[in-house]
């Protein structure tokens, strides 16, 4: 117990090197059912922070197994393993150990998911993924093609089908996982020609041309122009609804107009359809 407590601070930071962490992970002794059972229920009994604590650093080195899983991702294994660690820690904090199952096999869940969250945050400055369906396919797939290669026509089906999802949607994941990301601007050393291709060679920044400006500005005053133009057609009646509809800074609902001119609110909006039916036909732009 005493290399728990003097391990603490330094397991909980991850200041030094990996393979300090995991040999200093690996000295921690492994918890008994009994004395994971008793930890357990002091935490949630008692709401005993100390009992947590020795839960989580019990089972640090199974987080160092699973992080080690997803170094593939190009991703510092420290930071997958701090993810993995604060997956734990949700888990101890929800783990029931009336259930009747070890924490180690709760955890999994937990630790798994804080894991895939970071690695869909961070892989790639794009994201390669925005749906359900899409992360299943990420996980999967790109473990499928480490075998496989580009994938055929019949594998393509076959991934779709066992996952659920459409043959568009597999093709798709397949063609991010290929792409990479590229810098804005080239690397110091870069020659003349790689620079050439780099975005910053032909994605130019045009806010803030002279005649762009100029051009945008006038483009609005027209539109102003043909706006007030087209509104001094309307009635008196109906300038006055879109003024207090559309116009003011306070806008004026349909009750307060139906009450103002006596009629329904149905007819104000009736009025105030046609107006705007109105301005669309006048203005040209």
């Amino acid at each position: 117990m005493s290399q728990v407590l003097a391990l603490n601070s330094q397991l909980s930071a991850l200041d030094q090197s990996v393979e300090a962490y995991a040999q200093s992970v690996k000295l921690i002794p492994v918890l008994t059912t009994d004395e994971e059972k008793a930890l357990a229920e002091r935490y949630h009994q008692e709401g005993d922070l100390e009992a947590a604590r020795k839960l989580v650093i019990s089972h640090l080195r199974f987080v160092l197994y699973i992080a080690h899983g997803y170094r593939g991702y190009g991703l510092p294994l420290a930071d997958l393993i701090q993810e993995g660690n604060i997956g734990l820690m949700k888990a101890v904090k929800r783990f029931d150990p009336n259930v009747g199952v070890r924490l180690v096999s709760f955890a999994v869940h937990w630790i798994r998911a804080e894991i895939h969250e970071f690695i869909l945050r961070n892989w790639r400055i794009v994201k390669v993924v925005t749906t359900k369906a899409q992360r299943k396919l990420f996980f999967n797939l790109r473990s499928m093609k480490k075998r496989l290669g580009w994938l055929s026509y019949e594998e393509v089906e076959t991934v779709a089908r066992d996952l659920g999802v459409s043959s568009k949607d597999v093709l798709e994941m397949e063609k991010r996982l290929s792409s990479t990301d590229v810098a804005f601007d080239a690397p110091n050393d870069a020659s003349d020609e790689d620079e050439a291709f780099t975005p910053a060679a032909y994605l130019q920044d045009c806010r803030y041309d002279p005649a762009q400006i100029v051009e945008k500005e006038e483009w609005e005053a027209h539109g102003h122009q043909q706006l007030g133009n087209a509104f001094q057609l309307l009635d008196v009646r109906s300038q006055d609804i879109i003024q207090k509809r559309w116009l003011n800074e306070e806008k004026a609902t349909l009750q307060e107009l139906a009450a103002k001119y006596q009629v329904s609110a149905e007819r104000i909006r009736q009025i105030e359809s046609d107006a705007i039916k109105k301005l669309k036909k006048k203005i040209k732009i």
